[in-house]
């Protein structure tokens, strides 16, 4: 799949605007970060990723949603299990993703990293339509975004080390890269 951008945003993703962002600080877009989320943690499918990146998530739908209710965060674009995308933020904005990071030697990847989400956990392989649409996502971030480069692409845990885990050990670096 061919995929473009036009106005910072992805032609073939559906739409859901997150009020969790705001102006880059920087004119500068030149890394992507790559996580993962399930909510509940290791559960796939339904509305509450977008639910949470929207300020709509009910902590009374799960035992779980209590501890991050009230927490405000986005990415720009989700990757679903069946290969669907979601974009919340269009990617010249600031998303609120990486938290406190620190990408070869600048600190506060949120400034200038977009953030792209798979829908998946640590140790969970993710699915092969996801690598797929992951790729084509970023090669046109890369064709857009002229400073972003394969080198510029990191997982959360390499931004947030010792903080965060993912895309976790279930992610194929490698193969994903041979996809690029």
């Amino acid at each position: 799949m061919q995929l473009s951008i036009q106005d910072h945003w992805l032609d073939a993703a559906e739409r859901v605007v997150s009020p969790n962002f705001n102006d880059r600080p920087l004119n500068r877009i030149d890394t992507l970060v790559v996580h993962n989320i399930s909510l509940p943690p290791g559960e796939f499918g339904g509305p509450y990723i977008s639910q949470l990146f929207t300020n709509q998530l009910d902590p009374n739908q799960h035992p779980y949603f209590e501890q991050i209710s009230g927490l405000e965060v986005s990415a720009h674009l989700l990757v679903r299990r069946d290969g669907a995308m979601i974009q919340y933020v269009p990617f010249d904005k600031r998303a609120w993703h990486a938290g406190q990071s620190c990408f070869s030697g600048d600190e506060n990847c949120n400034d200038f990293a977009i953030g792209i989400e798979l829908e998946g956990a640590d140790d969970v392989p993710y699915e092969p339509v996801q690598y797929q649409r992951l790729a084509e996502v970023s090669k046109a971030l890369m064709e857009t975004y002229r400073k972003l480069t394969p080198k510029r692409i990191a997982g959360h845990s390499d931004i947030s080390p010792g903080r965060k885990t993912d895309p976790g050990e279930a992610f194929d670096w490698s193969h994903f890269r041979s996809l690029l």
